[in-house]
This record gives C-alpha cells, sequence and structure tokens, in this order.
C-alpha cells in the first residue's frame, strides 16, 4: 500500500463562519406586517482555493433575502469555510473540492442560517438540501458553453 491510499481522502481540519450579515432594514414594523410566510429569495455558490501540501480551502456564499409584500423584511449573506486536507488523484480533486467538501459542510452552515434567523427575531427557516452535484455539473456545462461561444 503507498502512503497516498493510506490517508483519508478528506480530513476536516476545522470550520468556520467568515463572513456573516443579518440585515432588517424596516424593523421594528415589519414584524407587524408579516401575515404569511415571507417569498424568498436564496443563491449558493461554491469556491475553492489550494493553500499547499494538499491542504484546500472550500466556501459556500449563503445569499437570503426574505420579502414581505414587496418590501424587504432581511437580507442574511453567510460566508462558511472548511479547511481541509484532500488526498485524492488529481482528476477527482475538483469534484471532492467542489461537490463533496461542500456537501459535508452544509448542514452547519445551514444551522448557523437559521440559528442567525430565529435570534434575529425573525420566522424560522431551514434551507433545503442542495445537490452540489447538479450544481457543479450546471457550471461546468456554462463553462464550455461559454468556451464555445
Amino acid at each position: 500500500m503507498d502512503e497516498q491510499s493510506a490517508k483519508t481522502a478528506i480530513a476536516i481540519h476545522g470550520q468556520f463562519i467568515k463572513d456573516l450579515s443579518l440585515e432588517i432594514p424596516h424593523a421594528p414594523e415589519i414584524f407587524g406586517e408579516i401575515k404569511t410566510a415571507p417569498k424568498m429569495d436564496v443563491h449558493i455558490d461554491v469556491k475553492s482555493e489550494p493553500k499547499g501540501n494538499n491542504l484546500y480551502t472550500s466556501q459556500l456564499d449563503i445569499s437570503m433575502t426574505g420579502k414581505v409584500e414587496e418590501k424587504t423584511l432581511f437580507v442574511l449573506e453567510l460566508s462558511y469555510m472548511a479547511y481541509a486536507e484532500i488526498n485524492v488523484p488529481e482528476e477527482h480533486l475538483e469534484p471532492v473540492l467542489m461537490v463533496e467538501l461542500p456537501r459535508l459542510i452544509f448542514p452547519y452552515a445551514r444551522n448557523v442560517v437559521t440559528q442567525c434567523l430565529c435570534e434575529g427575531g425573525l420566522p424560522p427557516f431551514m434551507l433545503n438540501p442542495i445537490d452540489f452535484g447538479a450544481m457543479y455539473m450546471a457550471r461546468k456545462q456554462a463553462e464550455t458553453t461559454k468556451k464555445d461561444a
């Protein structure tokens, strides 16, 4: 057995909030205007960066806007990161960084979002699971389309 196969494929050394912001621009008046579930707009992006010696960061950027009627109830922005050692063959590295590592840390980022909204006095909201594989494939398809254009 060689040294590469003896190591764990993904070893997360740390997870952390890089940046977190919650704005409730029309508080406290807007709390009296909530009669139904707010309209939600959610955007998620994944980034990765090499740090040397098989160490990488993987960053989930989550941006959420909740609206009551046409008025902004809240804007939440979270950058959640993992610092991990990745030991996989080169051809598997990008999918591991853009799909597997985000999939592993997403439940923790989702918990931060839910907790932040609740602590901010807003109705509880749980982000739905994300298909990072489909997101990765869509990104690759867009890159291919862009190159061909």
